[in-house]
């Protein structure tokens, strides 16, 4: 038995890897899903109590932590993070796309 398996050395956004779509957009929600999670647990919060905490329906909190992320809008996320005590603090670098986008039509 041969076992050729070929070393594929990843980026740092596993969205992009697998060409799924929009996926510096799917990197950003998760990366956050992930921050509002490791807070939860820091503070030993139940998602009730998260709710109760902020004023979002637990039911939010419970579907980022089974990742369940669609729906979820980033400024959404923020928002979560925000009334859990956490910044939320970006740095945006702007630069070419590897590919030219499709071209856009407008139609008058």
């Amino acid at each position: 038995m041969s076992d050729d398996l070929e070393l594929v050395r990843g980026s740092d956004n596993i969205f992009r890897d697998f060409n799924m779509p929009n996926p510096e957009l799917e990197h950003l929600r998760a990366t956050l899903a992930a921050q509002i999670i490791k807070t939860l647990d820091k503070r030993k919060l139940s998602v009730r109590e998260a709710g109760t905490l902020t004023g979002i329906n637990y039911t939010e909190f419970s579907r980022i932590r089974r990742v369940k992320l669609d729906g979820f809008t980033v400024d959404r996320m923020w928002k979560m993070l925000d009334l859990l005590g956490q910044t939320v603090e970006v740095k945006v670098k702007v630069h070419p796309a590897a590919k030219p986008p499709r071209a856009v039509h407008a139609h008058a």
